[in-house]
């Protein structure tokens, strides 16, 4: 007889399995903030900057035109 309480593709119940989910997640949360941090960091590039300047300049100076 096999054990069947638990559906194909779940992990079996138990401490190990649920130690093992948290790990899982804690691997998976220190990948995101590293990769998080690497986007944050990255230098802006000149032409996004120039748009940005161009859109601060027709809302601070361009309304009364």
């Amino acid at each position: 007889m096999t054990d069947n309480s638990n559906p194909p593709g779940k992990p079996p119940k138990g401490g190990a399995s649920l130690e093992e989910a948290r790990l899982r997640q804690q691997a998976i949360g220190v990948k995101l903030r590293h990769m998080f941090d690497e986007v944050v960091n990255e230098p802006v590039p000149d032409e996004f900057l120039d748009i940005l300047r161009r859109a601060d300049e027709r809302s601070s100076g361009g309304s009364g035109a």
